[in-house]
């Protein structure tokens, strides 16, 4: 029993087949047959954009989603080779090595199991937070790069050309721009005829099954068989005519039978360190890539995804493909939203989806001889051309001019100077913005609402200010970051207003406060005391009074000028600048007669 409940525990698809049904087989079934169908093309092309020999992907495709689906949390996330992980493996890999060589393979076994290990070492350590330093504009910004990149490294199968590999992406760009004046017309021609057929079975396929009254779903799943398709046609045709020997089609060619054989990552320790950098780079963006859809799947029917199990899972099926031949893998959106669309319930879908293509490797490989590159090629550019995203730049310029900065530096250095480095830049940008954002809070001048229903903003409301006191909110936590601005920002106001007595700081948008915070309401407390304007406080969050009191701050303060409500801050202000009014007029009196004592014998002496 205890064993049963630690498997339970481990693996939630064990603790999922305890109540699983008829109906969740049947979804699980079909759609796992369908993703199949999707992944043996696709991950045949994914392994060539990763410079990799086309079986690789297949090898991928086995292990990997076994693993995943006993440790992953999600029930509809499809595992395997990703467009985006193979191009950060072709542009990282292939600086170190000839694409497609025994020592480029062994660098892409040695990279899966250092992503597999960073991966499973972030879930032992709960740091899955690390990724949201990727915000979502760097992501949209390197997706839109990486899918050019993508497309633009495809030409040369889909045109029959040879492009030298090149370290930058606008170099490979322009190199293939230049190639397309060798262009072979039979594999154009077929590349084009592949397009076609993927873009009818993507946008057209539907309608028409609508308008014949195909069932729904049935017309759903059938729109998903585009790449077999495409792929069989075209091996058919290229194999029937003979087209790989009379025209110089480039085919996939003969693919060794049988499972994938254990491999065993081994490199030398400076090689293995020139691809830490890279391993930390796939680590972060695939888990966001796969945690991202594994989430919004979830969210449809409201189940729950657990970070750390899927960077563990994650981790499992990397490290699995680096002992089966493979190269890292990760949760692919199209092949997910394919197999929720089609029906899945589990990861049992998962399994059947290993089962077939294990099968295909294992009896099926001479009949991927005569597939055209120029066919796999054209299933990646429509694939990737999706992910070429024009509006929300567009969006953020609107309302956010700093994301969308960050968004255009990391579209500019992914297509200058690299994926990985394209990355860093996204990631500093968004950081350095992010810090300029903290050293400028929001700060508002806040008055009483006619109606008497709190306090608002000045400048956005009809509010009543009272005469002598400045009131204003901070909508941030007070930081060494910010605390010069806000510092800055009182002495400034006071400065122009010679009539304010008392400065009140709202509180209730302070979360936290650090010393320099602390220290910074000592001073301006002090400095506004010897222009004899008093300093006040209210709506002081919990955590914030505690912190002062530990600071060290004189209780007479905390009693007198903290107050619990901005109300009760107003009137007791209004009171002390009434009194000081009142002391001022004393004192302007008392200086009067001084004044006209003194003056008198100086005017007779003067007399």
């Amino acid at each position: 029993m205890k064993l049963k409940n630690w498997i339970t525990t481990v693996s939630p698809l064990a603790a999922r087949m305890q109540t699983y049904s008829r109906e969740d087989f049947v979804g699980d079934l079909i759609a796992g047959i369908i993703v199949a169908i999707m992944l043996v093309p696709q991950g045949m092309a994914y392994a060539m954009l990763a410079g990799l020999p086309p079986q690789v992907g297949l090898y991928a495709s086995i292990i990997p989603l076994v693993l995943y689906s006993l440790f992953g949390s999600s029930n509809y996330a499809a595992i395997g080779p990703v467009a985006m992980v193979s191009l950060l493996v072709m542009s990282g890999v292939g600086s170190l090595a000839t694409p497609g060589s025994e020592k480029y393979i062994a660098h892409c076994l040695m990279l899966a199991l250092l992503v597999g290990l960073f991966q499973i070492a972030m879930a032992a350590f709960r740091l899955g937070f690390l990724v949201n330093f990727i915000s979502h504009p760097v992501l949209v910004g390197f997706t839109s790069a990486a899918a050019i990149v993508i497309g633009t490294s495809q030409l040369k199968h889909l045109l029959g050309v040879s492009v030298e590999q090149t370290e930058y992406p606008f170099q490979l760009i322009r190199a293939s721009i230049l190639a397309t004046a060798k262009t072979n017309p039979a594999t154009l021609s077929i590349g084009l005829a592949s397009i076609a057929v993927l873009l009818f079975f993507n946008l057209g396929f539907q309608p028409l099954a609508k308008r014949c009254n195909l069932n729904n779903h049935l017309a759903n799943n059938l729109s998903k068989l585009g790449p077999l398709v495409a792929v069989v046609v075209g091996s058919i045709v290229v194999g029937t005519i003979g087209l790989d020997k009379s025209a110089s089609v480039g085919v996939v060619g003969e693919i060794p039978s049988g499972l994938p054989k254990l491999s065993m990552p081994a490199l030398a320790w400076s090689h293995v360190a020139k691809l830490l950098p890279l391993a930390l780079v796939i680590t972060l963006v695939g888990y966001l890539e796969s945690i991202s859809v594994a989430k919004a799947l979830a969210g449809r029917r409201r189940e729950k995804i657990d970070a750390n199990r899927e960077l563990l899972a994650l981790g499992a099926a990397s490290v699995g493909a680096a002992f089966t031949s493979g190269y890292p893998v990760t949760g692919g959106f199209s092949r997910s939203l394919v197999g929720f669309s089609a029906g899945a319930r589990t990861q049992f879908s998962a399994l059947i989806t290993a089962a077939i293509v294990a099968m295909c490797v294992a009896f099926f490989t001479p009949a991927f001889h005569f597939i055209p590159n120029t066919v796999l090629a054209a299933v990646i550019i429509v694939a990737v051309v999706n992910l070429i995203d024009f509006k929300t730049p567009l969006k953020l310029w609107q309302y956010s001019r700093a994301d969308a900065i960050a968004l255009i530096l990391t579209f500019v250095a992914v297509l200058a100077v690299g994926i990985e480095r394209g990355i860093l830049v996204g990631v500093i940008a968004t950081v350095l913005i992010l810090m300029w954002k903290m050293s400028r809070p929001h700060v508002a001048e806040i008055g009483r609402m006619p109606c008497g229903n709190g306090f608002r903003n000045v400048r956005r409301y009809e509010v009543e200010t009272t005469h002598g006191i400045f009131a204003f909110r901070v909508d941030a936590s007070l930081t060494f970051a910010n605390a010069p601005f806000v510092e800055s920002y009182i002495i400034e106001k006071v400065a122009e207003r010679p009539d304010v007595q008392q400065v009140l700081l709202v509180c209730n948008g302070i979360n936290d406060i650090d010393d320099t915070g602390l220290e910074m309401l000592r001073a301006i407390s002090t400095e506004l005391a010897e222009t004899r304007v008093g300093f006040a406080m209210s709506e002081v969050k919990g955590p914030v009074t505690d912190r002062m009191r530990r600071a060290g701050f004189d209780d007479s303060f905390m009693k007198e000028s903290v107050f619990l409500t901005t109300n009760q801050a107003i009137e007791s202000l209004s009171e002390r600048c009434n009194e000081l009014s009142a002391d001022v007029a004393t004192e302007h009196v008392r200086d009067s007669e001084t004044s006209t004592l003194i003056s008198e014998p100086e005017i007779a002496s003067r007399i």
